[in-house]
């Protein structure tokens, strides 16, 4: 599915952070078409629901994520699972912080699961899930469509981690430890 729908790219990319690596997954390009939207919300749900603590709590979960990326698979997610309602995060700028709209965010001792389409160095979801603490609600755990880590991912401790996929990449710290560089394969930048 995901090679078909252009979500899953070969070649040579770099991050604007600079890393270098020989996949590029976009999964939101995916979750364009309804049908496969439907099979991966759906099966991540399953995920979930294999779980005999989230699947005791599903009806008061709430579903958390970072906007733009996040919303169709939280949407998805929260209507496979028949959980309580879906949060998002919005950000004003790539370099401005994360925040909830008024009126629209996790109360104190909710359950929450946090919800993204992809987990490469879980950036967007630390900062997220500080988001969520500081608003007083406990989070019960992770999910996401794919889980690609790269060497810097971030550590969530003892948070349950749930995915469809894992899928690993070749990463490079940058051009001149980068395979592709030095076989002259072309590169393309992408931004996250």
């Amino acid at each position: 599915m995901l090679r078909e729908t252009g979500a899953l790219r070969d070649g040579h990319f770099e991050y604007p952070n600079g890393m270098h690596t020989d996949e590029y997954l976009q999964v939101a390009l995916a979750f364009r078409y309804y049908q496969y939207a439907k099979i991966l919300s759906v099966g991540l749900s399953r995920r979930l629901r294999s779980d005999p603590e989230i699947r005791a709590m599903i009806k008061e979960l709430s579903i958390v994520c970072p906007n733009t990326g996040g919303l169709p698979v939280a949407y998805g997610v929260c209507e496979a699972l028949r959980a309580h309602q879906v949060y998002w995060a919005e950000q004003d700028t790539d370099s401005s912080p994360m925040r909830f709209r008024q009126f629209i965010e996790p109360g104190a001792h909710e359950r929450v699961l946090l919800v993204d389409d992809i987990l490469r160095s879980g950036k967007r979801l630390t900062e997220l899930r500080s988001l969520v603490e500081s608003k007083g609600a406990q989070i019960v755990g992770l999910a996401v469509a794919v889980y690609q880590p790269n060497p810097t991912v971030a550590s969530f401790g003892d948070l349950p981690l749930f995915y469809l996929a894992k899928m690993d990449a070749s990463y490079y710290k940058d051009s001149s430890s980068c395979d592709l560089c030095k076989k002259g394969v072309p590169i393309q930048k992408v931004w996250t």
